[in-house]
């Protein structure tokens, strides 16, 4: 599960949508095929022989498979051609030829050129987003290419992904933030060109579902330093940690300066008890947390955030496939957090894969599993190759339902995944059956990088959060902690009260013998494994 997360990151969230605004080369290969008429899906078969789908074909015909099986890339490479072989065994007919060739290694350019001289009716592959560019820059627009990079900048003219598109995921998940309630979230994303662009992707859903998202923060991955400093800004601790500060003052201020009842001696004091316990004060401006980032670094910016006062029993959580296959489900402080990824891998296939190599199927095997299924189907089908890809209704596969389309993106029905903190997950929402009803907005294809934002929130008063005896309010009080309103997002429908301090705003009521109530349980020094440097 290493390698696929590794796959994920580079080759599914990298350089996701770049620059697909302007100019590029994402032409439609036969739209009219995107808004034909839909019915049920078509099962790509697992179980039959080539013999009893095909019979056998006197014509010589050619599938050229570009994939890097040597090389720094080599592990990706062999991680896909298990399973085209596994389908070829499988259901290529007398007289299909699939050649390899290997892009991990030399001039790319002259290796695609020379697939194209042996006059491929298809192509599987390329991986990358480079190589997909080059092949759709010199291929001829006739030849479709089903490539396993989720780059939208690279798709096009025929050049089609079959791997799972970024923004797929984020919609999904915005999609459930809202049947959840939500009504504010913020995205913690890692400073990367795909981060970025991702949380612009979450930014645009986001509008869309109308879910205001009211902040994005960026850190550097692997980096605890960073993830600590965004956690940190998320959390707006500086303000909620100063705004707990001056509740107690307050309250130790009155307690021990003023003539009291013993029934507002008794409520004050109860009320220091309580906020003594914690370090912050005050409630957050959203309710949901969007993790862009891969599973190590989630742990670490949850651990920093509950140091900071915000866990999964404050907001929901939700994160994206590069959680799948890491120990974050094992993480009991991350009970209830959910994540959008694609159904499980069929057991046909698991079983299919497993006889043959030994080892346990995987999705990148399984997409070109799949590829290879779909492409053999159009060569050999009784319809157009353009009408046999393009089919709107789309396909089952070894990875779930989905359906290509004429811009070179795809569409892939995804289920919603709970982790229960003891290792396991459980499915919270299934993934779409069919394509009769739209699963996603085609609004969400051309997304660019946005930038960090702070949060907008009307702040924290402390006097919002005690209730002290009405006669000592003009005595005692305390300005606004946090206030940041965003040009760039709505404001919050119901704003804190704000009270002014004459004079000095920054001059506060103390007590010299106010001695808080010693944190015990905070620690200091350690949050689950993450050291926290003061």
């Amino acid at each position: 599960m290493h390698i696929i997360k590794r796959i994920f990151q580079f080759a599914c969230i990298s350089a996701i949508l770049a620059g697909c605004s302007g100019g590029g080369r994402q032409t439609r290969w036969h739209s009219e095929y995107d808004n034909g008429p839909v019915s049920a899906p078509a099962i790509l078969q697992y179980g039959t022989f080539a013999s009893d789908l095909y019979g056998s074909s006197g014509d010589d015909k050619n599938i050229a498979v570009l994939l890097p099986t040597s090389g720094a890339n080599a592990s990706v490479g062999k991680m896909i051609r298990p399973g085209i072989e596994a389908a070829a065994m499988r259901f290529a007919p007398g007289g299909l030829n699939i050649r390899f060739y290997d892009t991990g290694t030399g001039n790319v350019a002259e290796t695609i050129q020379s697939a194209l001289n042996d006059n491929p009716a298809i192509i599987i592959g390329p991986v990358f987003a480079d190589n997909a560019k080059i092949l759709r820059d010199i291929k001829s627009s006739s030849i479709p290419a089903l490539a396993f990079t989720s780059d939208f900048s690279a798709v096009g003219n025929g050049v089609i992904s079959v791997a799972l598109m970024p923004t797929n995921t984020i919609e999904t998940t915005i999609r459930s933030m809202k049947s959840n309630g939500a009504n504010r979230f913020i995205t913690i994303a890692p400073n990367t060109l795909s981060g970025r662009t991702m949380a612009g992707a979450a930014y645009t859903i986001g509008d869309i579902y109308n879910i205001v998202n009211n902040g994005v923060f960026y850190y550097n991955e692997h980096d605890t330093e960073s993830i600590k400093s965004a956690a940190m800004a998320a959390s707006m601790y500086t303000a909620r940690h100063a705004a707990n500060t001056r509740a107690k003052e307050i309250l130790s201020g009155i307690i021990n300066h003023e003539n009291l009842s013993y029934s507002e001696k008794s409520s004050l004091s109860k009320q220091l008890e309580k906020i003594n316990r914690t370090d912050t004060l005050g409630n957050l401006p959203y309710d949901s947390i969007l993790f862009l980032g891969g599973g190590d670094d989630t742990k670490s910016l949850a651990s920093f955030l509950r140091y900071y006062g915000v866990g999964v029993r404050d907001v929901a959580f939700y994160g994206t496939p590069l959680w799948e296959g890491t120990d974050i489900a094992s993480d009991i402080t991350m009970t209830g957090a959910m994540f959008a990824t694609m159904p499980d891998i069929s057991t046909d296939f698991a079983d299919i894969y497993t006889n043959a190599t030994g080892g346990n199927a995987n999705r990148m095997a399984a997409m070109g599993y799949d590829a290879t299924i779909l492409a053999i189907g159009a060569m050999y089908g009784n319809r157009d190759i353009p009408s046999y890809i393009m089919s709107p209704s789309g396909y089952v596969g070894a990875n779930g339902l989905f359906r290509l389309r004429s811009n070179g993106a795809n569409e892939r029905a995804l289920q919603v995944m709970r982790l229960n903190g003891d290792g396991t997950t459980t499915v919270v929402k299934n993934p779409e059956t069919s394509f009769s009803t739209p699963i996603y907005t085609s609004a969400v294809n051309y997304i660019s990088p946005i930038s960090e934002m702070p949060l907008s929130s009307g702040g924290v008063n402390p006097m919002n959060y005690i209730n002290i005896p009405e006669r000592f309010r003009g005595k005692y009080t305390s300005k606004t902690y946090g206030a940041n309103y965003s040009n760039a997002l709505p404001r919050p429908t119901e704003m804190p009260t704000v009270t002014i301090i004459s004079n000095n705003d920054d001059v506060s009521v103390t007590a010299e013998d106010y001695q808080p109530v010693p944190l015990e349980n905070v620690s200091r020094t350690y949050i689950d494994s993450v050291e926290i440097s003061e």
